[in-house]
């Protein structure tokens, strides 16, 4: 099993080693190559996805991915910018459905921005199709207007759009995961008032007939934006769209305490994947050494789930970050009274501690 590891800026190369480290405890024949993406990529190659990057991305059978970023790179034309590589690489590899768990760990409910009894159990997927939508629609840039309110000024457009086929298979892969869970899937749309979403909204209701046994509803953005701060353990799954998964995603991670705490899995139609937390590069903490490793460790739990078959593993590195949050470990942002801090690397021994003892004990009881 071939893991392409790329760490990419900022607290990357932190976080990275940390689910490097947890991994090796494994008895599973993995093959690790590490390779630069991002700010660090462009340093190297002036390009933030070069082509040696990419190639070993396609070679790999997983990916697991730190983060890219950093404001010293804010001036560069946009194609050189350290965020077009994990644009790039979804489109390349052909990464069209993203998975965001948001699950509060019974340790981490007084974390959380929201009251204890409105996150105790929480268990959210939040599905958002990654390829399409108005992050990748054409045509776009600037122009002169020709009509509007201020005709002959400077003006900026982008397009959203999705088609048909788009729509169906991130269709498919909420109901199928709903089968898998509690059979009810949250549509959220802007019907209302974008026709890409009315488009979206009725191909939904067109899948939904293959799938009778899942509960479908329908959900404005804004309405569901309200509802996860309301009452987040209404949902299920929820799927979306591009935009609107990226910004409801990250309310949801709050939910869980820390957006540390939020991993994610993107996949294709074959489920190869690119693992990676769903926080950004920090690259004002980078260095200091407390930035949360565990979304992702998490994420490599998804990657051995998800591409690698390997169900088992990824259930005792859960388990492992389990003991250690019941063991009141914490890195500064799920810190509170009464628990230990920690820092990146301390967390991430915690982790293999745990395991390891996990491993041991498993191997006592069959031996």
């Amino acid at each position: 099993m071939k893991i392409a590891i790329l760490p990419g800026d900022g607290i990357g190369s932190e976080i990275v080693a940390e689910a490097v480290k947890v991994l090796n405890v494994l008895d599973l024949p993995f093959e690790m190559e590490h390779a630069p993406v991002g700010g660090a990529a462009y340093e190297l190659h002036g390009h933030p996805l070069p082509d040696s990057t990419l190639q070993l991305a396609k070679d790999a059978d997983a990916i697991l991915f730190g983060a890219v970023g950093d404001w010293k790179y804010d001036k560069l034309d946009r194609p050189l910018r350290p965020e077009q590589a994990i644009l790039g690489l979804r489109k390349h590899l052909g990464l069209f459905a993203n998975f965001r768990p948001a699950i509060c760990y019974e340790q981490l409910t007084h974390a959380s921005s929201l009251k204890p009894e409105l996150v105790a159990g929480l268990d959210i997927l939040i599905i958002r199709e990654l390829t399409g939508d108005i992050y990748f629609g054409q045509p776009r840039g600037r122009r002169t207007a020709v009509d509007g309110h201020f005709p002959g000024s400077e003006e900026a457009f982008d397009t959203m759009r999705y088609s048909r086929p788009e729509i169906e298979r991130i269709a498919h892969v909420a109901f199928q995961a709903a089968r898998k869970r509690g059979k009810r899937v949250t549509s959220v749309d802007k019907a209302n008032v974008l026709e890409t979403f009315q488009f979206w909204k009725d191909v939904m209701i067109e899948v939904h007939a293959d799938y009778p046994d899942v509960e479908l509803d329908h959900m404005y953005v804004d309405n569901a934006a309200m509802q996860l701060v309301k009452a987040p353990k209404r949902f299920d799954v929820m799927v979306t769209g591009n935009m609107f998964g990226d910004i409801l995603s990250d309310a949801a991670a709050m939910l869980t305490g820390s957006i540390g705490m939020l991993p994610s899995a993107s996949l294709d139609k074959n489920n190869k994947g690119l693992y990676e937390p769903s926080h950004g590069s920090a690259p004002d903490i980078a260095g200091k050494g407390i930035a949360n490793p565990l979304a992702t460790i998490l994420s490599a739990a998804m990657m051995l789930k998800f591409s690698l078959n390997q169900p088992e593993a990824a259930s005792k590195i859960e388990a492992a970050v389990g003991s250690v949050l019941s063991q009141g470990l914490r890195t500064a942002d799920i810190w509170s009274e009464g628990t230990q801090k920690v820092g990146t690397r301390e967390m991430g021994d915690a982790v293999v501690k745990a395991l390891t003892d996990n491993i041991a004990m498993t191997k006592t009881i069959k031996g």
